[in-house]
């Protein structure tokens, strides 16, 4: 369902009121945020009968919440540094969702950045969606606020030990990463083993899964996959041109790389097909050879001086 009334009536003061309290008292507790969304996958709350918790916005309904409502709360209040961010859902619904947002003056000045799901991400290819909207809105953030594995209803919730979620997590996050998305955040910290809890049995794999019967838990490929990201490439890291030779095109790798702020340079090369791949690292500083394994992940750090 819908927030009732119109954009500027009491409820949806309320609503917007409600996310400054919220702020408010977790700053009495000394916890501070960086940036909120506007809503979680707003596109949810506009199907019947839905079964997980939701809001539901249309494009435009959103574009009015924030201009009249959220965007001025936020702004006079002690909590006006913290960053808004749109959308927040699917990126099929992109570019369309930014434009009716952005292209009006009186949100656009309040908003900082565009949240994208990776759900829908077969039928909303990276080109058509993210790309064109950069090319829009090159001023505004974009970052992938939310993914895992299992969500799917032909999908099973946890598989302990399979590296091809890891390959699905890398390939996702190389491929966004090439296309001008900042992050890109993984949905769970840690599940139980069977992917909850969750009060709707909405289950789904993690990248750490805890066996709290034993005491223990399992950091699964997707985790490690991750960690080549979040390990070499932290923040404030720029990323940089990376130009392949022909016959490296030919072959199944994908890569991308980085300048960090201490000025290494990380190149992350991922390998999801079955045959061992040869490759070679160029750069000002010198020349390697290398193999990427089948089924492997890598990362390449080096100093340019």
């Amino acid at each position: 369902g819908t927030l009732k009334g119109q954009a500027g009536d009491k409820y949806h003061k309320t609503w917007a009121n409600y996310f400054v309290r919220f702020l408010d008292e977790y700053a009495k507790h000394n916890l501070t945020f960086w940036a909120v969304t506007a809503e979680n996958e707003p596109s949810a709350g506009l199907i019947n009968n839905y079964p997980f918790q939701c809001l539901g916005f249309t494009a435009e309904q959103q574009r009015d919440f924030i201009a009249r409502d959220l965007g001025p709360a936020l702004a006079n209040s002690s909590h006006r540094n913290v960053q808004l961010i749109i959308l927040d859902d699917n990126r099929l619904h992109l570019p369309h969702w930014a434009k009716v947002v952005l292209e009006d003056e009186q949100a656009a000045r309040y908003v900082h950045g565009i949240g994208i799901h990776w759900y829908l991400d077969f039928i909303g290819p990276i080109q058509d969606t993210v790309v064109p909207t950069h090319e829009l809105f090159p001023d505004y953030f974009i970052l992938a606020t939310e993914a895992c594995i299992g969500a799917h209803f032909w999908e099973r919730d946890v598989i302990l030990g399979c590296w091809e979620r890891g390959n699905q997590y890398s390939h996702s996050i190389l491929t966004n990463l090439n296309h001008f998305v900042a992050g890109w955040t993984d949905w769970n910290l840690a599940l139980d083993l069977e992917g909850g809890p969750n009060w709707v049995k909405n289950y789904v794999d993690s990248p750490v899964i805890v066996d709290s019967s034993e005491g223990v838990f399992y950091k699964q490929p997707m985790f490690y996959h991750m960690g080549h990201f979040s390990k070499f490439i932290p923040e404030g890291s720029q990323r940089v041109g990376l130009v392949a030779s022909k016959e490296s095109k030919k072959t199944d790798l994908e890569y991308s790389a980085f300048v960090r702020p201490d000025g290494a340079v990380v190149v992350v090369v991922l390998n999801r097909s079955l045959q061992n791949v040869t490759f070679g690292l160029a750069d000002v500083v010198g020349l390697i050879e290398a193999v990427a394994p089948a089924s492997s992940i890598q990362t390449y750090l080096w100093r340019r001086q």
